[in-house]
């Protein structure tokens, strides 16, 4: 089900450039002071429709704080999650099974009062929906009143599709999540590839009930490149991946992951763009030494 761009429909609803890529930024002439880069504009779920429908492209991270939300957002990141793995990544869980509604909310806060232009989504965390399609409602209208989200993310398959559909006629956004769901672990029989051989049908069936519920986008993890293509072409709605190929509209990763801070084996889908890990270590080594020689603060950080 494609969410409708504008009153007229007819008309593109590009991805909004990031902050200070616009003519005022490029002192294009376009604005009365060149010198002052152009406000970003908020993207959102309809942006990512057309994305898929021009076969464009988009990212999307996790993220926890403020910084990282800043961050994030200038470099033109169009979708930030404040995921359950928030668990495991901030409160030293080992899964993202023990974190709670009122654990996620404050990081949801922080995160969409720092991001400026990206699409702020926030996952239900388990316990927090499943047992009825009226829970997932009053859990999914906190996230947006007191989280300030733009939308939520809930995992299952085609189940609940009622639950989405309740959730979006109480305008809430959803995004749904299919393939490995990691608040599943247990049932699933811990972290294993999803959507192979005869199961690869379900997880297009699982994907189309939850789009013709009103899903605005369809994620999937760890799932085979081919079964999240066969998802990707049944439906009109973006699609994100994880671990799941490269034919998805989007792509997402935890942040940690990306950059190389949590450290030790990384899953194979996760690309390393940096070793934070490394850099971190090394300035909190080098401010130890100087401390403990003496050398800060010196004079020139003396008043």
């Amino acid at each position: 089900m494609a969410p409708s761009n504008s009153s007229d429909s007819s008309m593109p609803a590009e991805i909004p450039a990031p902050y200070g890529t616009g003519p005022a930024a490029a002192g294009s002439g376009a604005s009365a002071d060149a010198s002052t880069p152009k406000p970003a504009a908020r993207i959102r779920t309809h942006h990512l429709q057309q994305a898929k429908a021009k076969g464009e492209r988009f990212a999307m991270l996790t993220a926890y704080e403020q910084y990282t939300a800043e961050i994030f957002d200038q470099a033109g990141i169009e979708v930030l999650l404040i995921g359950d793995s928030a668990s495991n990544n901030v409160f030293g869980n080992e899964t993202s099974l023990p974190v709670t509604v009122d654990e996620l909310l404050p990081l949801c806060r922080a995160v969409a009062r720092s991001a400026k232009r990206a699409l702020v989504v926030a996952d239900l965390p388990f316990g927090s929906y499943e047992v009825s399609p009226a829970q997932a409602v009053a859990t999914g209208v906190r996230f947006l009143k007191e989280g300030l989200a733009h939308a939520v993310k809930i995992e299952g398959g085609a189940f609940y599709a009622g639950t989405v559909r309740a959730m979006v006629q109480a305008g809430i956004p959803v995004m749904a999540h299919i393939g490995f769901t990691p608040q599943s672990e247990h049932s699933l029989g811990g972290y294993r590839v999803q959507g192979r051989g005869d199961d690869a049908a379900r997880l297009v069936e699982d994907a189309v009930a939850l789009a013709n519920a009103g899903a605005f986008c369809v994620l999937m993890e760890m799932v085979p490149a081919e079964t999240a293509a066969a998802v990707d072409a049944a439906i009109d709605v973006p699609t994100i991946g994880i671990g799941a190929g490269n034919a998805t509209t989007g792509q997402v990763l935890v942040w940690q992951d990306m950059a190389g801070l949590r450290g030790g084996k990384m899953a194979k889908f996760v690309k390393q763009y940096a070793d934070l890990r490394t850099t971190l270590g090394a300035a909190a080594k080098a401010y130890a030494d100087d401390v403990r020689s003496g050398q800060f603060p010196g004079p020139e950080h003396s008043f």
